[in-house]
């Protein structure tokens, strides 16, 4: 598929140097929900939307867990919405702690975006953060016109063609994958997102590994699975001890995601949906 001039300059392109946030170790139940909710395939994607695989009315409940140890709940939603007098879809995600990890580090987080259904690109985003006695609220809204951003904390910045924010990412990936399919993917395809995240161009890393069919409390479903690429420090041991399973269906909503910690494998799995616009296929 042939790559547009102009959408080809607006892709950002790695280098060595680069100042890139590949991941921030610290609030797990949220973060490794954005990772799943963060991809596009680099270089290979015009911004038009031929399909959707999603719709107003569809709900997503996970569960974070370590063992038989529950650490939170993240839910997904998305919404018909308006941004002024233009018809929008909201989408919105939380994410909180739980029993013991709620005592020891409260997290109750709120992401949301306001995307146009035609294509998929936002229009607005909020981040509304409240982690112990922090807080840390702030609305981004999007001119995709000029290319431009306002951010309520820190004013105008200019960014390239077809900005997306974090999780508008995903649910455009998510139409993309209904009109691609898994037969456009090839294993160890290197795949890439950018977005304006944290007042700041947000580039994240993300391998396709292959399908694979795995075990979960709502029966076995055959998925794709990635790995994204996560900063080695404190919490992760190696650079690929992330993974992302997404049904291969007509759905493509992540399933589990898990990671490998010092302190063992902690997994995030879809526990609850509905309003799907297609059937969830479970063998």
């Amino acid at each position: 598929m042939a790559v547009p001039e102009k959408l080809k300059m607006s892709i950002p392109i790695l280098k060595k140097g680069m100042k890139t946030r590949i991941m921030n170790e610290k609030n797990a139940v949220i973060i490794l929900i954005i990772i799943v909710l963060s991809m596009y395939l680099n270089g290979t994607i015009p911004f038009q939307t031929y399909s959707n695989a999603y719709q107003a009315g569809e709900n997503l409940k996970y569960k974070l867990h370590y063992g038989w140890i529950n650490g939170g709940y993240a839910s997904l939603k998305v919404e018909n919405s308006k941004v002024n007098d233009t018809d929008v879809l909201r989408i919105v995600l939380n994410g909180k702690t739980t029993g013991l990890t709620d005592k020891l580090y409260r997290v109750n987080d709120t992401y949301e975006s306001y995307v146009l259904p035609k294509n998929g690109l936002p229009l607005k985003a909020i981040r509304n953060i409240h982690e112990q006695n922090y807080r840390d609220y702030n609305e981004v809204i999007y001119n995709q016109e000029n290319d431009f951003v306002i951010s309520q904390k820190t004013g105008k910045h200019f960014v390239p063609d077809n900005t997306l924010d974090i999780l508008s990412a995903f649910y455009y990936l998510r139409n993309l994958l209904m009109d691609k399919g898994s037969s456009g993917l090839t294993i160890n395809d290197i795949i890439t997102l950018t977005t304006f995240f944290g007042d700041e161009i947000y580039p994240l890393i993300i391998k396709y590994k292959g399908t694979e069919k795995i075990n979960t409390d709502l029966g076995t479903i055959r998925c794709l699975r990635f790995q994204p690429v996560t900063e080695v420090g404190r919490v992760f041991k190696d650079n690929d001890d992330m993974t992302i399973w997404i049904s291969d269906d007509l759905n493509y909503v992540p399933i589990r995601v898990q990671f490998e910690l010092f302190i063992g494998s902690v997994k995030c799995d879809l526990i609850e949906y509905s309003g799907l616009k297609s059937n969830l296929i479970i063998y």
